[in-house]
């Protein structure tokens, strides 16, 4: 039987991906040729943003000049979206996932499967954080994959060609979502270390924040250069720390270093980050300003992270990860980046004779050292 799917957000990336998908569910006969699309209601000049996506197919506040192909309907209640579907993919702000998923629970399909596109952290109990997949996971009792890569919404939709990374431990849906996903200018690579996928997706964004800062404050491309790969490092061993066995190669698929390259020079985190240094307005009240109602991950992703290393003791051995959470918050002025980052273990040596988790100390610094100098190169 074809599979029908919902997509369950409609920003400018959620959007951008209803595009594709609904265009590749017209091509595969495992497909029900009908997408459902469920949107946040809000009025836009006297009318529902769903009747306007449905009568002129195309999302006028977050993804407006693209056009979404008929077969994508947009539905305000997202139960009602969700019910018959067979793939459910999840791209909403982090932060909306634990209401959506309790609205859903036991009104979807059991046989369902979840894609999630989402990148930041959730919270748990005793100090700890979740990846957002394991929440929809546990919330729906369902399967669920990943999704991440240097992606940005509006380039997506204007078919400018990228690389997207797809975390899948099942070989029946990675060749699925695939089909799903895949064009000629949006290419698909499927990997089995779904944690990392998902870690790599929710860290860049805090490293976004700190190359924002460095442009904010006109220090230059080399500053730029080292927080880059200061902030890889940390991934690195944010990973082999709280997710062992994660694998190497993973941070060199699109969803590692690509994405955290775009991410730093393009993407929303570091555009807001670049201006509050250069004003006197709280990140708030800028995301407010200057994302027409999108949401930044970032901040708040960062401050999730640091809830868990400082209930753990682990500050210290994340300097770049706990001066970006501390510049965010007002602790720290933007100014003092670059002096928190001085004595980074990573400078320093203290860490680099720790054994690592999966024993890559040595091969993580060398290829570190050189994506480094990579980076300076190029710009």
């Amino acid at each position: 039987m074809s599979k029908k799917v919902c997509i369950v957000g409609s920003g400018n990336w959620g959007s951008a991906i209803a595009k594709i998908i609904g265009n590749n569910v017209q091509k595969h006969e495992h497909f029900d040729k009908t997408v459902t699309m469920y949107v946040y209601e809000e009025m836009i000049n006297g009318k529902k943003l769903t009747e306007i996506i449905n009568e002129v197919h195309e999302n006028v506040k977050y993804l407006p000049g693209h056009k979404l192909p008929p077969n994508v309907v947009a539905v305000p209640d997202v139960v009602e979206a969700a019910k018959d579907a067979d793939i459910l993919i999840f791209v909403v702000p982090h932060q909306f996932i634990n209401g959506l998923c309790s609205a859903m629970k036991g009104k979807i399909k059991p046989t369902a499967v979840g894609l999630s596109l989402i990148k930041g952290f959730d919270q748990a109990e005793g100090g700890g954080i979740a990846l957002i997949s394991h929440r929809i996971s546990s919330l729906l009792s369902i399967p669920v994959s990943v999704l991440m890569g240097a992606n940005l919404a509006h380039e997506v939709a204007e078919e400018k060609f990228c690389e997207t990374t797809v975390g899948c431990k099942s070989k029946e849906f990675g060749p699925i979502f695939r089909d799903l996903i895949q064009t000629n200018y949006f290419r698909v690579v499927v990997v089995d270390d779904v944690d990392t996928v998902e870690v790599c997706g929710a860290l860049k964004n805090i490293v976004a924040c700190g190359a924002g800062f460095v442009d904010g404050l006109g220090l230059g491309d080399n500053t730029k250069a080292a927080v880059i790969r200061l902030g890889l490092m940390e991934m690195i061993k944010f990973a082999e720390v709280f997710y062992p066995g994660s694998k190497l190669s993973t941070f060199f698929e699109s969803c590692g270093v690509a994405d955290l390259i775009t991410t730093c020079y393009g993407g929303r985190n570091r555009k807001v980050s670049e201006a509050f240094v250069r004003s006197n307005k709280t990140i708030e009240e800028l995301e407010k300003e200057m994302l027409n109602g999108q949401k930044l991950q970032g901040p708040v992703t960062a401050q999730e992270v640091n809830f868990m290393l400082r209930t753990k003791g682990m500050e210290s051995r994340f300097p770049l990860f706990t001066a970006i959470h501390k510049i965010c918050t007002g602790v720290l002025k933007a100014n003092e980046l670059v002096d928190c980052v001085h004595q980074h273990p990573e400078h320093i040596g203290s860490d680099r004779n720790l054994p690592k988790t999966n024993g890559c100390c040595s091969q993580c610094l060398e290829i570190c050292d050189h994506f480094a100098r990579f980076i300076k190169s190029a710009l």
